[in-house]
């Protein structure tokens, strides 16, 4: 069925419930000639003629009839359905899928989502908890969660959390036995360990900068992870240095386990952002998520 006939179809259902080509061509905001055209030409596609028309009023035949009784509750149905979505994009349901690190995860989506879901029980939210980066339109997420140098410049960015930073990181029992490093270049010398990036699966090149100069450090030791919890956790037990985010050590930071070097070269920077396709038309349940998600600020 063409585009054409589902028009053509409703027309002839308006005239044949307002009786009259004048009311149904106001109803349908369109003139009595064109209406009379469009009636003309379904009726000549069927082969059967479906109104008889006076100069009085206007009634369906017998085939507009038989018509008329299977065209109208189907027209109902697909109202029915519009309507029906429509009210996705207005009420506050629906599911949402987000792809995010654990590290975004644990520290701003939960905090946020311990809140919010409790609102909007019709709300379902599937949260894919990934290093990587994920191609968020052609795996068929809604959004996904970065930091803000890495959203591509076409999404909508929208910031969820305050600036962060990455800390050099050592247990007393290892800075004991070595000296503290002073600059970048000092860490030739100390036992790193080292983080296996997800995507590139190359190693991780530590990124430092002090004022307007940065450098980036490739560093050797004896131990690798693909997972920061497990650097904090190596680092701790004294098997050498890492480069972690702050508030992921803070425990250990505020206990003394941990203890920061090379301070001035440890800067901070964007934090997470929310982003989604610019096309993307919001429900209102993803709207909601949004504005709950937002950073105000401290």
């Amino acid at each position: 069925m063409r585009r054409e006939d589902l028009v053509d179809l409703y027309a002839f259902m308006v005239v044949a419930e307002e009786q009259s080509f004048t009311r149904a061509a106001v109803k349908l905001a369109t003139s009595q000639s064109t209406l009379s055209h469009t009636i003309r030409r379904l009726e000549t596609g069927l082969g059967v003629r479906l109104l008889t028309r006076t100069t009085r009023s206007v009634a369906p035949t017998e085939a507009g009839e038989r018509l008329l009784k299977t065209l109208a509750p189907a027209l109902e149905d697909i109202a029915v359905e519009f309507s029906s979505v429509r009210e996705l994009r207005e009420k506050p349901a629906g599911n949402i899928r987000i792809t995010a690190s654990d590290h975004a995860v644990s520290t701003i989506l939960w905090p946020a989502l311990e809140t919010f879901l409790p609102k909007y029980p019709d709300i379902q939210l599937e949260i894919d908890v990934n290093a990587g980066f994920r191609d968020i339109v052609t795996d068929r997420f809604d959004a996904g969660v970065r930091l803000g140098e890495s959203v591509a410049k076409d999404m909508v960015a929208v910031k969820i959390g305050p600036e962060l930073r990455m800390v050099v990181v050592g247990a007393p029992s290892y800075l004991a036995r070595r000296p503290k490093p002073r600059k970048p270049q000092d860490l030739s010398d100390h036992a790193c360990i080292n983080l296996r990036l997800p995507t590139s699966g190359g190693l991780y090149a530590w990124e430092l900068q002090k004022g307007r100069r940065e450098t980036k450090v490739r560093v050797d030791g004896s131990l690798v992870f693909s997972n920061t919890a497990m650097i904090a956790k190596a680092a701790a037990a004294g098997f050498g240095l890492g480069f972690v985010m702050e508030d992921a050590v803070k425990d250990h930071l505020r206990d003394g386990s941990l203890v920061t070097v090379l301070e001035d070269w440890c800067a901070p920077f964007d934090g997470y952002f929310l982003y989604y396709p610019s096309r993307r038309q919001p429900t209102a349940a993803f709207s909601l998520l949004v504005e709950a998600l937002r950073y105000r600020g401290p």
